[in-house]
């Protein structure tokens, strides 16, 4: 009765591991790259960036990733407030965007990584 309901959006969405966003440095233009495994925190600047949920669409649909992320301010290293806690969507980061006067912040895709060639085979 309390299972959890997809909505129909949804269905075309494939869980990922992997969250790989893009984060700009306002003060120093500077662009950066960083994957974030879902259930993890990785900081940015002044931001730990917390990433609940990625999810994709299957290679036969057009290309779509969401996150699910919380961002929070630090201040000598401890969270002072909450800056943003919701879906990201890469084709759309406005829809739901960081709000900073120094950071941007947002998602390039949503990844699983690829599975590691077994050394043994062929052995």
């Amino acid at each position: 009765m309390f299972g959890a309901v997809v909505p129909s959006a949804w269905a075309e969405f494939l869980p990922r591991e992997i969250a790989v966003l893009q984060g700009l440095d306002k003060i120093t233009a500077r662009v950066t790259e960083f994957a974030v495994p879902v259930g993890t925190r990785a900081r940015f600047g002044a931001l730990s960036i917390h990433v609940q949920a990625c999810f994709s669409t299957p290679p036969t649909e057009p290309p779509e990733s969401a996150a699910f992320l919380q961002i929070d301010e630090l201040k000598n290293g401890v969270i002072a407030g909450r800056l943003l806690s919701g879906w990201m969507y890469a084709s759309s980061p406005a829809i739901h965007a960081l709000e900073h006067p120094v950071y941007d912040v947002w998602v390039k895709e949503c990844v699983t990584p690829a599975p590691e060639a077994d050394d043994a085979a062929g052995d």
